[in-house]
Parts: structure tokens; C-alpha cells; sequence
């Protein structure tokens, strides 16, 4: 996704020694005496914090005011959230069709927007924010999607790059704005109704990415529903289906049988249905969505001091001396790369490869349907057993149908097998989805727009790795891959966990962590 994943999110204005930063500002009550330029604080002492300051909160009678603002909060999390159905219901279902329609061309337009999703999430997010505001902000960047889906009427080099790269400059400060707003408010919502800000954050971005995980039915219904418009099921050989799953290669020049090629028509009708999604998100976030100056006790300021661009690519950088971002990097980067793999490669490789590119979508409705039940489950399945058995849970899934794919040779006999593994990599997404995005917040407190632009940049690193290998190595090779982040990631995770419980990490004699480089030095 430009996914989103959020998702997906805010920007790389990062932590500094002298603790300046261009983070979200503290937003309301008791947490409006919290700085928001301060260090990355331990997991521990954030959980504790947070449990303070909902305790702190008296419970009281909410009154009438507050009623109304508690009202227009879900009111306004509802509007980004169908937004962004209409947005990625179009850009998500094109997306999965590039390597099987367009091949080498449109994996390499994918690889160019999340290239230049990665600069702009260096230089643009703070920038612009801080010019437009989180509402025109989102308004205006998600117009950039709608260029990308245009270009899919005249598909070429010249015509898909460009809009690649505009949509990738644009779609850094529109998850930056997403993520920002739904802090700020799940904040001010929790001081309210006097609860834990982390778990109304938490349910927010659950909430989101309910709505959000759906675009997978939406759009490939669509698409299925096109594709199938005088289809038929293509006759697979021995031979043909010798070259698919495991042993597939994108250069194989595969006989009729597996061609996916479409009419001229289907994609025009295709095109002209997203272009429309694309520009009633755009219309609706302008529309209906309140701005945060609406609510009270909101800081919209975002710094007194504006950075240069090359000031916020260093403060990026400057994050990775944190332990917490070294360590889960690693699982950011997962998070694209298993999103792109399931999108690009085993859409190609075993589905087009193995049943036909017109039962493409509905293999991924059946992700999607599995991403969204995941999406509803998983964050209160969290607050009963924990962060780390679900992590795990989402560990053991993947690892699961990695190990399937090597060994299972797709075959048009077993066409419910398909939709159990596209299933199980919905579930298992719906964990990362929801749940890392919300460990950030958690981990990296008052530090929403430099985290949440981290957790971007990692996770489009990892969809660039993705969508390069796609046209260049064969399965085995991606299978690797997928094995290296995925264990390393969770090992990372684990760490951290670990850390917390045990309180290693070094801290200065303000009890905040150490930086990994002064901690070599000894110089803290």
C-alpha cells in the first residue's frame, strides 16, 4: 500500500539530544503539562505515565459540551476512515494488478513510488503540515492518488513513473496528517471519558483499520466482478503449472495458458470506476472532516522553529540511536515487505500463474474479508492476553504459510487451498497492521509525528525491497526474504519486551534513555 500501510504515518522530524523536536503537541488536561519535545521515553515508564495520567482524571459527569465533542471525535474518525475506503478501494485494487497486467513495468512504477514515499517522508510532512493543516493536508495529497490511477488508461514508462513518484510525495504527509489527527483526538477523547489514552489510541487505530482493511473486499469485488465479464477458466498443463508457485520465475515466457493479458475495455472500465473513488475521498475529507481547531484543548502548533529539509533528514537518522527504533525496524520493514510480497508475487506466481488473473480478486476479498475480522478482533484480544501473544500469534501464522508455499504446488483441483492461505496472511496482517502502529505510539510517547514518519519510512523501505526483487529473482529468493525479516523483526520485538521487564536499558540522570552510541562511549 501506498500500504498503510499507514498503516502507516507521520513525520521524520525526530528526538534530539538537547530533546527539541517537532512531535505532536501535548493535547489536553493533565497531559497538557507533559513537553512535547522530549526524549523517547522507555515502554515502561510510558505505560506507567499513561496510567497515571488516566488516573488522575476525576470520574465526573460528562456534560452536554463534552458530550457533543465526544460525539463529533467518532464522527470525524468515521469520515477519514470512509475516505480512505474510497481512496484505497481504488489504489489498493490497481496496485495488486501491476505484476499480472503490467508486469515489469508496473512493479517498477511501485518501486519508484515507495522510493519516493521514503524522501518525502524526510523533507515534506512537517513542511506542509504545518502550512495546511492535517484537514487540507489529507485533502490535497490524496489527490496525488488520483494521477496514478489515471495514468492506468495509457499504461507506459512515461506515463506511470511520474505519477508514481507524485503519488509517493504526496502520500507521506497525507498518513503523517491521518495518524497526527487520530492521536491528537484519541487524546483529547480519552481525557473526557477519563480512560487510559493508549487504549483509546490504540481503539482508534483499530477502528481505522477495520474500515481500512475492507478496501481489499470493495475493490476486488470490483475488479473480479470486471475480469469475469466473459472469462473462461483457462486449461492448465503439466507443463504449465510446472512453472508456477515455488519454481515460478518472472521472465518464464509461459505458453497461452497462462496469459494475463485483459481487453482493452476491462481496463478502461476498471480505470474510470477508481478515478472516481479517488476523487470522492479527496472531496469528502474537504467536505465533512471538522479541522482540529474545533475541539478543545488541541495544541495545533507543531514548533516554534522550523527545520530545513536536510535538518528533518538528519533528525531522522538521529532516531535510529534510539535502542527501541533499532530494534524495531526490523518488523517495520516486514510489515511492507510481506504486504507487497502477498500483492505482487503471489498474485503472479500462484494465483494468475495457477488459476487465472480473473480469479485474482476473489482470492484477496477473501485476505481482505480475513483482514478485517482480524482488524475487530485483534485489539481487544490484546488488552486480554497482552502485546506479546498476539505478536506471536502473527508470527506463527506467516511462518506457517511460508513454509505451505514451498512446498505446495498450486493446482486448479485445489482452488479452496488458495483462499486459506490468502486468508491466514490477512489474519496475520491484521496483527501487524493494527498493532505496530499502535506499539509506536507506545513506545515513542509525545513523539506521535516522529515515530509514526519512522514507521512509514521503514515499512515503504520494505515494500521497495518487494516490489525490486519481484522482476529480478524467482520465489525461492523472495522466500528468503520474507524468512530473514520475519525472523529477525520478531526477535527485535521480542527484545524490547524483554528490556521493559527487566529495566536494562541505560538511562542519563534524567531517567531518560541513553542514545546506543553514548552508551559505547560511555559518555552520558
Amino acid at each position: 500500500m501506498a500500504s498503510g500501510k499507514e498503516g502507516g504515518l507521520p513525520n521524520p522530524a525526530f528526538v534530539q539530544d538537547d530533546s527539541s523536536s517537532e512531535g505532536v503537541s501535548s493535547i489536553s488536561g493533565s497531559l497538557k503539562e507533559r513537553k512535547t519535545s522530549q526524549d523517547s521515553r522507555s515502554l515502561r515508564s510510558s505505560t506507567k505515565d499513561a496510567r497515571k495520567e488516566s488516573k488522575s482524571v476525576p470520574h465526573k459527569v460528562i456534560t452536554e459540551e463534552e458530550k457533543a465533542e465526544k460525539f463529533a471525535i467518532l464522527k470525524n474518525i468515521i469520515i477519514i476512515s470512509v475516505a480512505f475506503i474510497f481512496l484505497f478501494t481504488a489504489y489498493n485494487s490497481m496496485a495488486n494488478l501491476q505484476s499480472s497486467i503490467n508486469k515489469e513495468m508496473g512493479t517498477a512504477a511501485l518501486s519508484t513510488l515507495y522510493g519516493a514515499l521514503v524522501v518525502s517522508c524526510c523533507f515534506v510532512p512537517s513542511w506542509l503540515i504545518k502550512r495546511l493543516k492535517e484537514k487540507h493536508t489529507l485533502a490535497l495529497c490524496m489527490l496525488g492518488y488520483t494521477s496514478y490511477i489515471a495514468a492506468q488508461f495509457y499504461p507506459q514508462y512515461y506515463t506511470l513513473i511520474p505519477t508514481a513518484i507524485l503519488l509517493g510525495i504526496g502520500a507521506a504527509p497525507m498518513w503523517s496528517s491521518k495518524c497526527t489527527y487520530l492521536t491528537k483526538v484519541g487524546t483529547r477523547y480519552a481525557y473526557i471519558v477519563g480512560e487510559n489514552p493508549e487504549v483509546i489510541i490504540t481503539r482508534f487505530f483499530g477502528i481505522f483499520f477495520l474500515f481500512f482493511q475492507s478496501t481489499q473486499v470493495w475493490g476486488n469485488l470490483i475488479t473480479s466482478t470486471v475480469l469475469s465479464v466473459g472469462a473462461e477458466d483457462p486449461v492448465k498443463s503439466e507443463e504449465d503449472l510446472a512453472t508456477c508457485g515455488y519454481e515460478f520465475c518472472p521472465w518464464y515466457n509461459v505458453s497461452g495458458g497462462n496469459s494475463t493479458e485483459i481487453p482493452k475495455w476491462q481496463m478502461y472500465t476498471m480505470s474510470s470506476i477508481y478515478l472516481v473513488f479517488a476523487l470522492l475521498a479527496s472531496l469528502i475529507i474537504f467536505l465533512f472532516l471538522d479541522p482540529l481547531t474545533k475541539f478543545k484543548n488541541i495544541d495545533t502548533k507543531t514548533s516554534n522553529e522550523e527545520r530545513t529539509g536536510i535538518q528533518l533528514l538528519l533528525a531522522t537518522f538521529n532516531h535510529m540511536r534510539h535502542p527501541y527504533q533499532l530494534l524495531i525496524f526490523p518488523l517495520t520493514i516486514w510489515s511492507g515487505v510481506e504486504q507487497a510480497f502477498l500483492s505482487a508475487d503471489f498474485t503472479a506466481a500462484y494465483v494468475s500463474c495457477g488459476l487465472g488473473v480473473h480469479m485474482v480478486g476473489y482470492v484477496l476479498i477473501c485476505y481482505g474479508a480475513c483482514d478485517v475480522i482480524g482488524s475487530i478482533s485483534f485489539t481487544p484480544l490484546v488488552k486480554s492476553v497482552g502485546r506479546v501473544p498476539v505478536f506471536l500469534l502473527g508470527f506463527s501464522i506467516n511462518l506457517s504459510v511460508i513454509i505451505t508455499l514451498i512446498y505446495w504446488m498450486p493446482n486448479p483441483d485445489q482452488v479452496p487451498v488458495f483462499f486459506v492461505l490468502a486468508g491466514l496472511w490477512g489474519f496475520a496482517d491484521a496483527i501487524w497492521q493494527t498493532q505496530i502502529n499502535a506499539f509506536y505510539g507506545v513506545i515513542f510517547p509525545g513523539e506521535s509525528e516522529a515515530a509514526f514518519s519512522n514507521y512509514r519510512l521503514w515499512e515503504s523501505l520494505g515494500f521497495i525491497i518487494a516490489y525490486a526483487c519481484s522482476t529480478v529473482t524467482c520465489i525461492p529468493d523472495k522466500i528468503v526474504t520474507l524468512l530473514v525479516f520475519l525472523s529477525v523483526g520478531i526477535t527485535g520485538y521480542l527484545t524490547i519486551e524483554v528490556l521493559e521487564k527487566t529495566g536494562k536499558l541505560k538511562r542519563d540522570g534524567e531517567g531518560k534513555v541513553v542514545p546506543f552510541d553514548k552508551v559505547i562511549t560511555g559518555k552520558y
